[in-house]
């Protein structure tokens, strides 16, 4: 990335205001910024899908345009933002797209309840029945008062009803402390408050409350059921103490946790419908393989697939980044199988770190000794997702539904055609024009048919 006669502090502030809350100076200083670099014209072959953005929770505060100027300064092949249970960050995250001329995506994640797992452990540790799952290349944001509009309002405020909740039975036990769910809301720009807000906004009130730094040490070092000493050591890293805190007040064990119930979330099968009828792509979620319910992978893609699961998304440093080395030998064993297990069911495998707690790295290194012998594999699951956001945002035809099951005759050329179209240069290629350009919903069949001849023909 080369700057074009820039002093550095001029550049700083402009970085700094795309974390702003509004909007208009976000997409300002983008815009700015735009016009006064020249990025790296060699992309790197490392993709992150799985951005949270500071709609949901992002440990940098990073606003959708800020991931996209990242993605562009480091020449990601593909980005893509994923955030709990809104699409807020959708229409900001495809323009800085288009202006920086970015392969992007945008995705939701929530928590829901799988029935046949009722009694098992799947991806929330210590919550039978509960699983992380997702969706991804969402073109457009539902329409007011439809129906997929009025499911994401519900999703919204069911998360926003578990959350005053959590800070009821919080405040039982931390008085002093003591928060109003409206107190969390400053934390985000969009209302969809998070656990970790929560825990933040917690933090915050403490140190506000107990100014004297040996008093708010005793007041944690009692909260907490540590040493001072220890609490000292943990709050010297920001990210440590935030988990520790979390664990206490929040987590299982913690005293404002309650175990979830079949109702506490909506049902696996809701969700995949909901993605599906936006024309975006259901994900299955996977974590590490070691819980009962992960321990038969295949078992449970092929339920998550019956149920219409059509990728899996995976945060791969959770299965290599580990100091004990036999837990890394078997994580990443675990992890092998899954893939090789999506790779025969044609599963498009969809990668990302997602940043929302510090210390994650902001990309994954595909050329590593760890992910080298999936790199392929997880290209090509970004480009599959970037070839069907195009198709599905300019000429209105995606991976799923009735169209793209008669278009292609296997999930394997339904791959490789979307994969094609994925591996194309971005938003601002040719092909994007040439769609955009149609003004027609059927554009894509002359496309479709070069395509599968091994040209694109425009």
């Amino acid at each position: 990335m080369i700057f074009k006669n820039m002093p550095p502090e001029q550049t700083n502030r402009l970085i700094q205001k795309l974390n702003s809350f509004n909007y208009t100076e976000r997409m300002a200083a983008l815009t700015q910024l735009q016009n006064l670099v020249r990025f790296k014209k060699e992309e790197q072959q490392n993709v992150n899908l799985h951005f949270h953005s500071f709609y949901s929770y992002n440990a940098e505060f990073w606003s959708p345009a800020r991931i996209a100027w990242e993605a562009g300064k480091n020449a990601l092949y593909a980005s893509g933002i994923i955030d709990f249970d809104v699409l807020s960050g959708l229409a900001e995250f495809f323009e800085a797209g288009e202006l920086l001329g970015l392969r992007t995506s945008v995705g939701i994640e929530t928590r829901a309840f799988l029935n046949e797992y009722a009694d098992k452990e799947i991806d929330s540790p210590g919550e039978p029945g509960v699983s992380y799952i997702a969706g991804t290349g969402f073109s457009k944001m539902p329409e007011k008062n439809s129906n997929q509009a009025l499911t994401l309002d519900k999703y919204s405020q069911q998360a926003a009803k578990r959350n005053i909740g959590l800070i009821q039975r919080i405040n039982q036990h931390v008085p002093e402390i003591s928060l109003y769910y409206d107190e969390v809301m400053p934390l985000t720009p969009s209302g969809n408050a998070t656990e970790r807000h929560i825990i933040s906004a917690y933090i915050q009130k403490a140190s506000e409350v107990f100014t004297d730094r040996n008093e708010l040490l005793a007041f944690w070092s009692r909260v907490l059921e540590l040493e001072s000493a220890t609490v000292k050591e943990l709050n010297a890293v920001s990210h440590k103490f935030e988990d520790v805190v979390r664990s206490k007040f929040a987590k299982k064990g913690g005293f404002g946790y309650v175990q979830p119930s079949p109702g506490t979330f909506p049902p696996v099968e809701d969700f995949f419908d909901f993605v599906k009828s936006c024309g975006a792509i259901p994900m299955e979620s996977w974590l590490d393989g070691t819980s009962e319910g992960e321990k038969d992978g295949k078992a449970l893609l092929e339920l998550s697939k019956s149920k219409g699961a059509a990728a899996l998304n995976l945060i791969p440093d959770r299965n290599w980044n580990i100091a004990d080395s036999e837990l890394k030998a078997i994580k990443m064993r675990n992890l092998k199988n899954i893939i090789e297990y999506a790779v025969r069911m044609d599963m498009p495998v969809h990668i990302g770190t997602e940043m929302n707690k510090k210390g994650l790295p902001f990309v994954d290194d595909l050329k590593g000794a760890d992910l080298s012998p999936y790199k392929e594999i997880f290209l090509d699951g970004a480009r599959i997702i970037m070839g069907h956001t195009l198709f599905s945002r300019f000429a209105g035809f995606g991976y799923v539904g009735e169209e793209a099951e008669s278009e292609f005759v296997s999930l394997k050329e339904r791959n490789a055609f979307f994969a094609s179209a994925g591996a194309l240069p971005g938003i601002n290629s040719k092909i994007a024009n040439a769609l955009r350009e149609s003004g027609t919903e059927k554009s894509y069949g002359i496309i479709c048919d070069s395509a599968k001849k091994g040209k694109w023909i425009l």
